[in-house]
């Protein structure tokens, strides 16, 4: 079993072997509320830098400390990896404060394009119990050749996404690609699908999982990797119901 997203993968299984007598093991009850109690936090914080955005009067490390809780949550996603035993501990954690950037960027959004945000929620929800009443009924299975080739792609969309950011430092941007043309709006279509094929590949992880008989804390580790997914598809809906609503 191979998944794409990078917290989600088989590697964790073997390190997170030792203590399941202990822990008990990993059941699709226990990882669907762990993933509710994170989308909670998640959401919480979230209207919470919301309302801070639109009261007009924003405090000035609401806006500049983007940047910077942005690298911090990535390093806190990798130690969250690369320790799956620290997922209980540290995936609230990680919610709360992704939360709050998800909601300034939700609001920022909103302030230039009304209804936008309820428009990309609805659509992220939809995607989401689609794709998961579709596996639930064995009409998708994904192959080990599926799985590389989500895996390959999400890769390369990661890497694209690293580069840009630091030709951006240089002043440099790519063409087209961000923009409301049609190469930009094919461009975050792809990535929208991508990001919707891997809840594929997390729902075949967690079924996998708990089949396996991982430890316990694999449910916060498998809750947390699918919130990842989530917020990355919301994020890239936004942005191109963004790019669609500018060419009007």
């Amino acid at each position: 079993m191979r998944t794409s997203n990078p917290t989600l993968n088989d590697s964790v299984f073997e390190r997170s072997r030792t203590g399941v007598a202990a822990d008990g093991v990993m059941t699709l009850n226990g990882t669907v509320i762990k993933t509710a109690i994170l989308t909670l936090l998640l959401v919480t914080s979230a209207s919470w830098s919301w309302k801070l955005v639109l009261s007009g009067n924003p405090p000035e490390w609401l806006g500049g400390g983007l940047i910077f809780g942005s690298l911090l949550l990535l390093g806190l996603a990798f130690l969250i990896a690369f320790v799956p035993k620290l997922a209980g501990a540290l995936a609230p954690v990680y919610a709360l404060g992704k939360g709050i950037i998800v909601g300034v960027i939700s609001a920022s959004y909103n302030q230039q394009f009304q209804g936008i945000v309820l428009t990309a929620v609805l659509l992220t929800c939809g995607i989401l119990f689609a794709l998961l009443a579709v596996y639930a009924t064995g009409m998708i299975k994904p192959s080990e050749n599926f799985k590389l080739g989500i895996f390959a792609a999400t890769g390369g969309i990661a890497l694209f996404y690293v580069v840009t950011l630091v030709l951006g430092m240089f002043g440099i941007e790519v063409p087209g690609v961000f923009g409301n043309g049609w190469v930009g709006i094919a461009f975050s279509g792809f990535v929208v699908v991508l990001a919707a094929l891997n809840l594929v590949l997390d729902f075949d992880f967690i079924e996998n999982g708990c089949a396996a008989g991982a430890p316990k804390h694999m449910e916060w580790y498998a809750a947390f990797g699918l919130l990842v997914t989530l917020v990355w598809l919301y994020l890239e809906i936004l942005r191109l119901l963004a790019k669609l609503r500018s060419r009007d």
